[in-house]
């Protein structure tokens, strides 16, 4: 398992890529996919809606668990992923790619993001 260079991380699991615009985009982890399972429901954050760093902003369940979702920044989510939505096994066959799950205009971002590298180290993987 390997977590790309060019992402930022949370210790919640999530990831954050550069943003373009003031925009990035949020997904989570393949280390949390694989430890979540297979996931069969997505519940995203709307639209519009203000999301805060650190807070739970939606949730993933799978046929393990019920897991909440973190957003890893502050800001205004300006898109959802509806495949994910439509397919939320794409969390676990693409949680890089096709399985990101929202935009987020970044309005205020945490100094304790992590590098792929120490994220590696954090969570083992």
């Amino acid at each position: 398992m390997s977590n790309p260079q060019q992402l930022r991380y949370s210790k919640e699991h999530e990831w954050l890529s550069g943003a373009e615009d003031g925009v990035s985009t949020v997904g989570i982890t393949e280390h949390a996919a694989n430890a979540l399972g297979d996931v069969v429901y997505v519940q995203l954050p709307e639209v519009g809606a203000a999301v805060t760093a650190g807070e739970t902003c939606g949730e993933l369940e799978s046929t393990k668990s019920v897991s909440d979702l973190y957003s890893p920044v502050s800001g205004e989510i300006t898109e959802i992923n509806q495949d994910v939505v439509d397919d939320p096994a794409l969390v676990n066959t693409a949680p890089f790619e096709g399985g990101w799950l929202f935009k987020v205009r970044v309005a205020d971002e945490p100094k304790d993001l992590l590098s792929a590298d120490e994220y590696t180290e954090f969570s083992g993987s």
